[in-house]
This record gives structure tokens, sequence and C-alpha cells, in this order.
């Protein structure tokens, strides 16, 4: 006899899945779970949060189990302020120029364009 497991979409209810029809995603940095369906009415992805035993349980009714790790740039360090709205509003003028890649490259804001400009 073939294992169902019984989830919700947000859109449909209740849905029934085979274990090949789902996946549990584990973080190796900090032990968070997940498992993941495509729902069979709507064919949208689902994502829930699974507790440790969800996770145990749904691994060992067969589910495949991915570890994942978050990406590296999360641990980098990033000096500076952080980007405003300004300053996006900056970025915004610039890339209405007809030479916005070259003073993006050079580094500098033309006049008009940039904090002091504001």
């Amino acid at each position: 006899m073939a294992t169902v497991i019984k989830a919700s979409c947000q859109d449909c209810g209740d849905v029934e899945l085979g274990v090949t029809d789902v996946r549990v995603r584990v973080c190796s940095i900090d032990e968070a779970g997940t498992y993941v369906f495509r729902c069979p009415t709507c064919q949208m992805s689902v994502v829930k949060p699974a507790e440790a035993r969800i996770v145990d349980l749904l691994v060992a009714s067969g589910v495949r189990l991915e570890h994942w790790d978050l990406p590296a740039e999360l641990f980098e360090a990033h000096p500076g302020a952080p980007i405003s709205h300004d300053d996006l509003i900056d970025f915004h003028r610039l890339l209405q120029t007809p030479d916005w890649f070259d003073v993006l490259a050079r580094g500098t804001a033309p006049d008009g364009v940039g904090r002091s400009g504001v």
C-alpha cells in the first residue's frame, strides 16, 4: 500500500500526495526545516515550515531529504551605511542618463545625481 501524505494548499485546501510528490529541505546551518510540494489541483509550488518531528516523520515515510546552506553573502561584512530610499531614487535618476554605465564603471556621479545633488 502506497503512503499518502495529507497537506494543504492555501488556495485549494487539503490535498493528498505521494512520497515522490514531496521534498523535505533542512538548512545545514540552523537546522530549519521545510517541506515542498506542487499542488496537484492548481500546480502552484507550496512551501511549509516543518519542525524536526515532521521532518523525521516525512523522511521515515520515504520522502526525499535535501540539505541546503544559507548563501555565503549573509556572512560577509557589509561596510558603510545601508541603502536608503534616497539612494534608490538617485540610482533611478542615474539609469535615465545616456552614460549611466560609464558613470557606474568610473564610480563617480554626474552633477545633480547623488546625495550631494539632491
